[in-house]
């Protein structure tokens, strides 16, 4: 926490050259200082804009409902690989709906096809050796890069050119009038474009992945977050959509998510590099060396947090108010995560339908490894079973 806190004082972010090859000079994750904080804060404005609009909210139902109805008949499916893969002329929730949400792209458009293929080769790169060899991995991420840069930029071009049609996308955000806006040039708005929808797609499908698995194991959790759902839904006429309203009143959904952020760490570390000479708890950090914090380290620790290792969603309303100042699931200081907050509106939006519409048990020989994204060994195997069966 002292590391992330003091971001920009005595510490700065500091990614291997082979990452900045792939993510691009003007990447949230490598710009600092004003840089930063001008690009990051589009992010920002545009998370809090999205995350109580109607449009938005219409988005994620459609591709939930869409998901949901492609398991029917099925009786067991790789939970973690049907969120994120992309096959057959489309791809599932979270890829879908972030390109929906960033630059208005259907999932039907075969723009949209080639995009979702090119971003996961970009994704596959980050785990590679960095290799920059003809078939390597990391030589195909460079190069999925730099195609998934010009759909952007072509798409900016038809954008500007067009009339003035209205799309409530982050697309529109940055290439609107405003000041600090109109002086980010291509490549920064290429890059702001690939950070979100990056952030959006691998977090968010393995965070709803590790909520799935974490309330089989715990079956009161379970019952009590169905009951908020279900009640809820009785509150709403049949088919009625959920609205911000409804995303307030998930007092135990938004509990839930944030103990399998705790438990789940989704990122695992971070690259920092020290500015000048740092003495922390009797240790000198010289200047010019590289620092990793570890997020698991205040996530899990013991002496933060009673029966670290258990998750237990109420531990967030009754056990320790301080919680919250206790982990780092989106990291901390000025690069706490930018869009956090419309996250965990799509995770609550999808999880509301799944809870309503399923049953599910997740097989006994599943379980969560960092691979360094978090995965899980056979993809999170999942017998699932119609709720109305039961009725």
């Amino acid at each position: 926490m002292f590391i992330l806190q003091n971001e920009g004082k005595l510490f700065q972010a500091s990614y291997p050259k082979a990452m900045q090859g792939i993510l691009g000079q003007y990447s949230l994750l490598i710009v600092s200082g004003e840089h930063h904080r001008k690009l990051r804060g589009i992010t920002v404005s545009f998370s809090a804009m999205s995350k109580s609009s109607p449009v938005f909210h219409s988005r994620i139902e459609k591709l939930a409902f869409s998901m949901l109805e492609s398991w029917r008949g099925r009786r067991e499916i790789a939970f973690l690989e049907e969120m994120k893969k992309v096959k057959k002329k489309k791809s599932k929730f979270t890829l879908s709906l972030m390109v929906k949400t960033v630059l208005s792209i259907d999932p039907e458009e075969p723009v949209a096809m080639r995009f979702l293929q090119d971003f996961r080769t970009y994704m596959k790169g980050f785990i590679s050796l960095p290799l920059n060899v003809p078939g390597s991995a990391y030589a195909k991420a460079v190069k999925a890069r730099a195609r998934l840069a010009m759909t952007v930029k072509e798409i900016i071009k038809q954008r500007t050119t067009s009339s003035g049609e209205e799309n409530g996308d982050f697309l529109e955000v940055i290439l609107s009038k405003h000041s600090s806006i109109r002086q980010m040039n291509d490549d920064e708005k290429v890059s702001s474009v690939l950070d979100i929808v990056l952030g959006g797609y691998e977090t968010t499908s393995t965070l709803i992945s590790l909520i799935v698995y974490f309330l089989h194991r715990s079956p009161a959790a379970l019952l009590a977050f169905k009951e908020e759902h279900e009640a809820i839904r009785r509150n709403k006429g049949k088919g009625q959509p959920l609205g911000w309203e409804d995303y307030q009143k998930m007092d135990f959904t938004r509990n839930v998510t944030k103990e399998a952020v705790r438990c789940g760490n989704l990122v695992k570390f971070l690259h920092r590099k020290a500015l000048q000479d740092v003495e922390f708890k009797g240790h000198l950090i010289p200047r010019g060396w590289k620092v990793l914090p570890v997020l698991a380290g205040p996530n899990l620790d013991p002496s933060l947090h009673h029966d670290h290792l258990q998750f237990n969603p109420w531990r967030w309303t009754k056990e320790d108010k301080e919680i919250g100042k206790k982990t780092m699931g989106y990291g901390g200081g000025p690069r706490v995560c930018p869009g956090s907050d419309l996250a965990k509106v799509m995770v609550a939006f999808f999880l509301h339908h799944l809870v309503l519409t399923y049953r599910w048990k997740v097989k006994e020989d599943e379980y969560p490894i960092a691979y360094p994204y978090v995965e899980f060994r056979n993809g999170l195997q999942v017998e699932i079973e119609p709720v109305e069966s039961h009725v």
